[in-house]
């Protein structure tokens, strides 16, 4: 993950390069990835004091809950260093329609307007061309995607649930932080060119639409067989502990705990967080499948002292000190 000094760099970099300015929006795009979602954030420091303003502001529910439970710093007494959204400095955060603004002002230097998803649709102001993505999307320039919330027919409503970036067949969202796809996601329903991209170019036909995707088993405690091994692996590569038995193929007590854990660390496709429940529904599926595995590293220290060594053990489980030769 990158830092936002690093980004910002980067950023004017890219400006310089003489490339497309799509082309640079979402080499911008990418270099986001990783930078956590925080509910009606635009790109502010990724900080205990903007993350107590976000929370301040926002009403109360899950998004506001949210804000709070995922600092391990909110109250400003301890230390972000160690949390993996300090990488060594700060990042940015942002929601959906925040990142997709903050993209395009960094590049373009041009303000998406509207304080949601649908405000920022329903302002033709914002947009050079629009249309369905079933139709076909243009290619070679920046794209702002968007889906609908749904009624209880399924059908759309006014109201606009999500947005992200596009870009020749590839997207980037902000909903379980900033996430990078190199395919398309089926939820997307309709796109935008922004006002400032100076040529749109035809829109392609539409490709056939695929084999549905595979749709996998809801899974509760008590559930066995080859799936439960499945998520009982992701799981673990993500970090979450299931003790002795690891994937076993059994859902047991311990699977459930390590469920509930990540299902309050993940939010789902539509940027919510996800049901603590411990059930594995679909949308807890898409969250495992969509989340990178935990990257482990071993850190060696040399030439401490043996008090300090055994302090770092008696601190750290599982490390392990050695007399030097």
């Amino acid at each position: 993950m990158n830092t936002a000094q690093y980004v910002d760099e980067q950023i004017q970099v890219l400006k310089s390069s003489g490339i497309p300015l799509s082309e640079a929006a979402w080499q911008a795009a990418l270099l986001c990835v990783g930078w956590p979602y925080i509910f009606g954030d635009r790109g502010e420091y990724c900080t205990p004091a903007n993350r107590r303003a976000a929370y301040n502001r926002t009403a109360e529910g899950k998004n506001k809950d949210n804000i709070k439970a995922r600092c391990k710093n909110f109250d400003g007494t301890g230390t972000c260093t160690g949390c993996k959204f300090y990488p060594g400095g700060r990042t940015r955060a942002f929601d959906c329609r925040g990142f997709t603004y903050w993209i395009i002002l960094q590049i373009f230097g041009w303000k998406l307007m509207g304080a949601g998803c649908t405000s920022q649709w329903n302002n033709e102001a914002n947009w050079k061309a629009k249309g369905e993505v079933a139709d076909g999307i243009p290619q070679n320039v920046i794209v702002c995607l968007f889906y609908y919330e749904k009624d209880k027919n399924g059908k759309r409503t006014k109201t606009l649930e999500h947005t992200g970036l596009y870009y020749n067949g590839q997207t980037c969202e902000c909903s379980n932080g900033v996430q990078h796809f190199t395919t398309m996601n089926k939820k997307w329903e309709v796109w935008g060119v922004p006002a400032c991209v100076d040529v749109v170019p035809p829109t392609p036909e539409p490709t056939p639409p695929g084999p549905e995707p595979e749709k996998k088993p809801t899974l509760r405690k008590g559930s066995t067989g080859p799936y439960v091994t499945l998520a009982q692996t992701e799981l673990i590569n993500r970090g979450y502990d299931l003790g002795k038995w690891g994937a076993d193929g059994q859902f047991g007590t311990q699977t459930e705990k390590a469920v509930k854990a990540f299902q309050k660390d993940h939010d789902g496709p539509d940027g919510r967080a996800l049901k603590v429940d411990g059930i594995i529904g679909q949308d807890t599926w898409w969250a495992l499948d969509s989340t990178e595995p935990t990257v482990y590293y071993t850190v060696t220290i040399p030439h401490v002292t043996q008090k300090q060594a055994e302090g770092l053990c008696a601190q750290w489980s599982g490390a392990e000190m050695k007399k030097e030769e």
